[in-house]
């Protein structure tokens, strides 16, 4: 079957507007249609290149017409990019379940290409000192039901562990790891990534804790425990 679309996965800047590759300012110049999660937040990255590519919304509250009406505009031979608010689309984000809904809708007739670039997971293992043969990436913790089944299981994990974690819960996330965690396990946790205030805390889980605690802890978390 010929292919009849392009859905290009276009990474795009954690914080630094000039962290974003050549090819995906060539490719969403080029694209017919743009989808990105709040398109006040990618005007600001596509204004600053001078992109002026359609855009259309598309989120974890987007409904089944909205997502029909995407599935319609693919299969009717466009080319589209997919975008997140930072970082790699499909990575702990909603953009998953659209590519999953694609291919499952067009199959061969809709050709997926990835554009690399950055990602907030990869950008705090790459700084993080700790071993990254292998590693165990949890997404953003739950606030509730499963919270505690996840601290267990980064407790007892052989491989290093990474994890997103939100300014309101950084703490407590913290606290309750520093009961669970040895001091002889180290502990990164990487605020604001290539953003003004970049900050990383290095140490054991108590050392990190206690220099975080009274300093200031807003921003976006990226937090890598070493494994046992």
């Amino acid at each position: 079957m010929d292919i009849m679309s392009k859905l290009y996965i276009v990474a795009t800047p954690i914080g630094n507007l000039a962290d974003i590759t050549l090819r995906a300012i060539e490719i969403l110049k080029g694209v017919d249609l743009i989808l990105c999660e709040d398109t006040r937040v990618s005007r600001t990255l596509l204004d600053h290149y001078g992109i002026t590519t359609k855009v259309i919304s598309y989120h974890q509250h987007s409904g089944p017409s909205k997502i029909n009406l995407l599935l319609e505009k693919i299969k009717s031979g466009i080319d589209v990019a997919l975008i997140t608010d930072a970082g790699t689309p499909g990575i702990s984000d909603p953009g998953n379940k659209l590519i999953a809904d694609i291919i499952k809708n067009t199959g061969q007739s809709c050709q997926m290409i990835p554009i690399p670039g950055p990602s907030a997971v990869i950008s705090a293992l790459s700084i993080s000192g700790v071993p990254t043969d292998r590693f165990l990436f949890l997404g953003f913790i739950p606030h509730k039901k499963g919270r505690e089944t996840l601290f267990k299981r980064i407790e007892a994990s052989l491989e290093t562990v990474v994890f997103y974690e939100s300014t309101h819960r950084i703490i407590k996330t913290l606290e309750s790891l520093n009961g669970l965690l040895g001091l002889d396990r180290e502990v990164v946790v990487c605020r604001e990534l290539t953003k003004k205030f970049e900050t990383v805390y290095r140490g054991n889980i108590k050392e990190v804790l206690d220099t975080i605690k009274p300093g200031v802890t807003k921003g976006e978390f990226v937090v890598v425990v070493a494994g046992k």
